[in-house]
This record gives structure tokens, C-alpha cells and sequence, in this order.
């Protein structure tokens, strides 16, 4: 075991060093591990010109969204239960962003054209009402990447996914160091995430930011270190 890395400076093994490529913004470098898990999650199956659903609209979630509209999606529709966050959703590319206690995903299919359901789901909640609501909209042989991770054991409809042939991934972290090339193109090809980092504060002002993070109106919270 080693230190963590809040701290000025940091000593790590030289394996574990990854150099970013010319003219990646610090800021957007400092996102690169949960970027990582949203780009893991996100290409894990194709989505060019497909549907793709996103439950859960926190950092990674949010991050997802931009990544399968960059990659090529035709609609991104992102749930959660969080006004803020949903506001977020629609500014990282969302299609729609869906408060699913108001809203009912067959209806939003249907502004939206969709004929069968979604192609591809993202569960990023950990929330077993989602992943009830991807068993509901998603079409036969759908594609499900999981990365949420429930707080407790929870039961599903196992009849579901045997008859519509459902294709079920868990994702865990990011695949070292292929996902990180990913990363870079995607940011070098115009992927903007941005968005997401909705406060930035000094690192001797990290009670305030814990405060924000805990709170219902923020999305990924930056501490600047000295130069």
C-alpha cells in the first residue's frame, strides 16, 4: 500500500504513469480515472446509429451520455431522479433527459420515433427500479453494460432475459491501458466534457467541496493544488 494522491506530490510506481498526449487540458486530465469507467461502460458494445438508454445521471452517467453521442448514437435518453443532474444530462448531448417518477420511457420512445426500444443500456445507478426499467425498454438481443453497483442483493425477472435474449456485461474499472488511448482520441477528436465539473475550489477549501458533492446540485467537483 501507498499513500493517496491528496497531496501537492505524489510517489508512485513508474508502471502506473500515464502520459498524457499534447494539449490535453489539466483539468479534463484530472477526470481520467471516472472518464475511464464511462468509456469502458459507454463502448463496450457498438452504438453507432443506435438507441441507447442511460440510468443514472452522476458524473460517470453524465460522462457516458457525451461519449455514445460522440461515438455515434442516434438517440441517448438519460434517467435519474435529480433535476440538476438531468440539466446536466441534456448539456453532455442527451437527447432527453428523462425524471423517471413524472415521465414514462414507452412515451418517450414515442416522441422520439422508436419503433421497439433501446438497442443498448448503460445502468450506472446501481438502482434495482432501473434496471427494471432497461428490462422494459429495451428490444430483443439487446445489448446491457452494468457498472452501477447495487447497495444490496436484489431479485429480476430472469424469464426476460432468457426470452428476449438479453446480452448482460458487468464492467468493472477500465481496461489498462486500452481504455486510456480511447480516452485520448476521444478528447482529441473533439469530445467535450467539460460540462460535467460544476464547481472548482482550492484544495484547502475541500470541506466546502465535500459539502457540494453531497449536496443535490453538483456534478464532479475540481480542488485546484498549488502550482
Amino acid at each position: 500500500n501507498l499513500p493517496g494522491a491528496f497531496a501537492d506530490f505524489v510517489t508512485i510506481p513508474k508502471g502506473n504513469v500515464w502520459r498524457h498526449a499534447e494539449g490535453i487540458d489539466p483539468e479534463i486530465a484530472a477526470l481520467f480515472d471516472p472518464f475511464g469507467n464511462a468509456v469502458h461502460t459507454a463502448l463496450k458494445f457498438p452504438v453507432l446509429g443506435e438507441d441507447v438508454l442511460i440510468t443514472g445521471a452522476g458524473p460517470i452517467g453524465l460522462m457516458a451520455a457525451a461519449v455514445v453521442k460522440h461515438a455515434g448514437a442516434r438517440n441517448v435518453v438519460v434517467t435519474d431522479v435529480n433535476p440538476f443532474r438531468l440539466q446536466l444530462a441534456e448539456r453532455m448531448g442527451a437527447s432527453r433527459a428523462v425524471d423517471i417518477r413524472n415521465e414514462d420511457l414507452h412515451t418517450v420512445q414515442d416522441e422520439l420515433g422508436m419503433l421497439e426500444g433501446f438497442d443498448v443500456a448503460l445502468e450506472m445507478s446501481g438502482s434495482p427500479a432501473a434496471l427494471g426499467d432497461i428490462l422494459a425498454n429495451t428490444i430483443h438481443g439487446a445489448s446491457i453494460a452494468m457498472l452501477g453497483i447495487p447497495s444490496e442483493p436484489f431479485a429480476i425477472d430472469w424469464s426476460v432475459v432468457i426470452f428476449n435474449v438479453l446480452n448482460l456485461k458487468g464492467i468493472y474499472g477500465r481496461e489498462m491501458f486500452d481504455t486510456w488511448y480511447k480516452m485520448n482520441v476521444l478528447i482529441q477528436s473533439g469530445l467535450d466534457i467539460s460540462p460535467v465539473i460544476t464547481h472548482r475550489l482550492a484544495a484547502e477549501d475541500y470541506e466546502e467541496a465535500f459539502t457540494a458533492l453531497k449536496g443535490q446540485e453538483s456534478g464532479k467537483v475540481m480542488l485546484r493544488w498549488r502550482d
